[in-house]
């Protein structure tokens, strides 16, 4: 055995390669930091989970336990329920798919289903063509089964056509494997963009006519402001896509409960990998999710959180318009996320420690890319905080970048000629205790 594993971990040696893959996401580094009651979190894309009226899950799960409790506490199908399953082809049908309930297979939330359908396809060197930026939870399953992550652009439109064409045509050209696209195509995480239904058609073709997969993740597709985003790109392929969903961001997280709905031949696999990595998904938290869905209006209740959502969105909007104007960023038409683009001086990941400092966390724009970029670039997540706390934490975030400006220009050539020209600092708000 070696010193180094000896002095540091006795079974070093031991680890399979890939986990070298396995790292902490820069998101969950900050959760320690975020949790703190004084610091206004702008980070993590936690749902506000208050807004559901508690009587409603409580109910369901009584009524689960009076019903039929002990099959609740018993292990369960690998698949899923029949029930929930049913339930989870109603909810798609929303959004124009249609299928079998024999082709949903309910995961430990939509972030399991990610890492089965990884496991399934990608050998150590295998190329996954994913957005750019990407959600930082894929990026983590890609990296910990030893994927070659590809990023292809985006713009206010979502993933460009024409770049996946030249990103595929590269990736071909020096003999990488490209196993599928991932892809959010509905308010994007973290961009905030929707990707519109020309260029999902389009891009279902590229993706055809190259043998690509497409993966489609939609944990926010329902979570929409005034209009509803295009169909998904499942409604037009069901051969070609893999559709991933969630009761995390409509329901509540706390239940881990997601759904894959694969290509027939695709779907046994999947079960095949569930059942090996848990045996069987959580099977109380489909229960009561099912007797909730049965009971309660839930349509009412999205339509309550889009309301709510839609509030928190414009309360940001607005305090970056008064606190930081000459920065830029997207307005989003659903879900949770802001992307914001900082001065190309500023990097988010060096200036994090001192808006911990400044009482305000955010989401550094490198944990959505492979390849170290995104350094300009911070995700603010507007769906937890309320509109106050939205207000105070930028405003704080102000003080930290006009701060790192004053500090640049200070110590620059032409600030040294003329020590006057200094940038004001934007007066804070006490800190929210609440």
């Amino acid at each position: 055995m070696s010193d180094k594993g000896t002095n540091l971990d006795p079974w070093y040696d031991s680890y399979a390669d890939r986990t070298a893959g396995l790292s902490a996401s820069e998101v969950r580094a900050l959760f320690a930091v975020a949790s703190r009651p004084e610091v206004v979190s702008l980070a993590g894309g936690m749902p506000y989970v208050s807004a559901l009226p508690r009587e409603l899950v409580t109910g369901a799960i009584d009524r689960v336990m009076a019903d039929g409790g002990a099959m609740a506490m018993q292990y369960g199908s690998g698949q899923g329920t029949p029930a929930i399953r049913e339930h989870i082809m109603q909810i798609m049908a929303m959004e124009g798919i249609r299928g079998s309930a024999d082709d949903v297979v309910v995961t430990t939330g939509s972030q399991q289903a990610l890492d089965l359908v990884t496991r399934l396809f990608v050998n150590p060197g295998d190329v996954v063509l994913a957005e750019s930026p990407s959600y930082v939870g894929a990026l983590g399953v890609f990296k910990a089964y030893q994927a070659d992550v590809v990023h292809v652009p985006m713009d206010e439109h979502g993933l460009v056509p024409e770049a996946l064409r030249e990103a595929i045509a590269t990736v071909t050209a020096r003999g990488g494997r490209i196993k599928f696209l991932y892809t959010i195509p509905n308010f994007h995480n973290p961009a905030g963009v929707t990707l519109t239904w020309a260029r999902r058609v389009e891009i279902l073709e590229i993706c055809r006519s190259a043998g690509i997969l497409v993966l489609e993740d939609n944990p926010y597709g329902l979570l929409y402001f005034d209009q509803p985003a295009p169909q998904a790109m499942r409604s037009i392929d069901d051969e070609g896509v893999i559709y991933l969903g969630s009761f995390s961001k409509t329901l509540a997280p706390g239940f881990r409960v997601g759904w894959a709905l694969a290509p027939h031949a695709i779907r046994e696999k999947l079960i095949l990998a569930n059942e090996s990595a848990t045996l069987s998904p959580n099977s109380f938290g489909q229960f009561v999710i099912t007797e909730y869905l049965d009971q309660a209006d839930w349509r009412g209740q999205i339509e309550t959180f889009r309301d709510l959502y839609r509030e928190r969105r414009d309360a940001m909007i607005s305090a970056l318009g008064e606190y930081l104007p000459s920065l830029t960023w997207n307005v989003p038409d659903g879900g949770f996320f802001v992307w914001v683009g900082l001065p190309a001086e500023l990097d988010s990941k060096a200036m994090l420690p001192r808006a911990v400092k400044e009482l305000v966390a955010y989401t550094p724009g490198t944990a959505f890319f492979a390849d170290g970029d995104g350094r300009q670039n911070i995700r603010l997540s507007f769906c937890y905080p309320t509109p106050e706390s939205i207000r105070t934490g930028v405003a704080r975030l102000a003080n930290v970048v006009n701060g790192e400006l004053d500090l640049l220009r200070t110590f620059s050539p032409a600030s040294l000629s003329n020590p006057t020209a200094r940038p004001q600092s934007v007066v804070v708000p006490p800190p929210n205790t609440h």
